[in-house]
């Protein structure tokens, strides 16, 4: 595997495509607040993704598109995925992480991460892409809220 690189412009179509096989929010994906990377093979296929997009507050970032191609689950790349996303926010100031999981509540529990109150995350959350969807379309009524501190040396 080649190693993380930032999303550009040219890497979109790829990104799109690999979270659309992923089931993945597609929101928002090239706003100035979202921070994406992605992981490709040596033949250049995009095999993994993270991300964050911070609030207004730059205190609160809201953890998405962590994927990992389904043959290379099980291996801890989604963990190391997770992980850098986590170290991103808050090396970029932020002190809290949240997500939306309605199916993968276990992994993002061996990254620390509670469940949280849905509306306080999309209070916390107002402005960012996925927030303003999930409230446009009704999904937020479906979905799984989880938060974890950002804060202190020891939060891993």
């Amino acid at each position: 595997m080649d190693p993380l690189t930032p999303l550009g412009p040219s890497d979109m179509p790829d990104l799109v495509d690999f979270l659309t096989r992923s089931d993945l929010t597609l929101s928002g994906l090239d706003a100035p607040t979202v921070r994406l990377w992605l992981l490709r093979d040596e033949n250049g296929i995009v095999r993994g993704s993270t991300g964050y997009e911070l609030a207004e507050d730059g205190k609160n970032a809201l953890i998405r598109s962590v994927a990992v191609d389904t043959d290379l689950r099980g291996g801890g790349l989604g963990l190391e995925l997770g992980r850098f996303a986590l170290d991103q926010a808050a090396a970029e100031g932020a002190r809290r992480a949240w997500l939306f999981s309605r199916r993968s509540g276990p992994f993002w529990q061996r990254l620390g991460f509670t469940s949280a109150d849905r509306m306080e995350l999309a209070r916390m959350l107002a402005t960012t892409h996925q927030v303003r969807l999930f409230r446009r379309t009704g999904q937020l009524d479906r979905e799984v809220a989880w938060t974890r501190s950002l804060g202190g040396a020891a939060w891993r």
